[in-house]
């Protein structure tokens, strides 16, 4: 927010702050493309790359995987194989919106409305919670 100390100054500052801003967004850094270009340009660095890459797949599927079996151990009614046949950072639950809400009313356990878990920002130490969750949410609301 900027305080100015008149409406016309405000619309000069808005203006002004525009001209900054609108580049940031319709003309993305070309910074993220030429790392890019370097790392698959360069043999050491793109085999480092792939490495780590294979590390964090690995990573985010035994978490869908720990994910999957926290919630089969509690008995949670439905399907859940979804979590672990997606692919991908994140994962839709198959949660409603109510179910959702409650979640972030009562575990503090955030998602999109419509479900939607980054499974990256999940680790072995969280994967019980949300799966305690889940299960609250499922048994509990429709």
């Amino acid at each position: 927010t900027i305080v100015c100390e008149s409406e016309e100054v405000a619309k000069k500052v808005k203006s002004q702050a525009l001209v900054v801003v609108r580049p940031m967004y319709l003309s993305p850094p070309i910074h993220g493309a030429s790392i890019v270009t370097t790392i698959l340009k360069n043999s050491d660095m793109y085999k480092d790359w792939t490495i780590e890459l294979k590390g964090m797949v690995n990573r985010i599927l035994s978490t869908r995987q720990q994910l999957y079996e926290a919630i089969q151990a509690r008995g949670t009614p439905g399907d859940w194989s979804h979590i672990i046949k997606q692919i991908g950072m994140f994962s839709f639950t198959g949660l409603n919106e109510k179910q959702v809400r409650l979640i972030a009313q009562e575990y503090h356990i955030y998602m999109t409305y419509n479900g939607r878990i980054s499974i990256a920002g999940l680790s072995s130490k969280t994967v019980p919670q949300l799966a305690d969750a889940i299960h609250a949410a499922v048994t509990r609301i429709a």
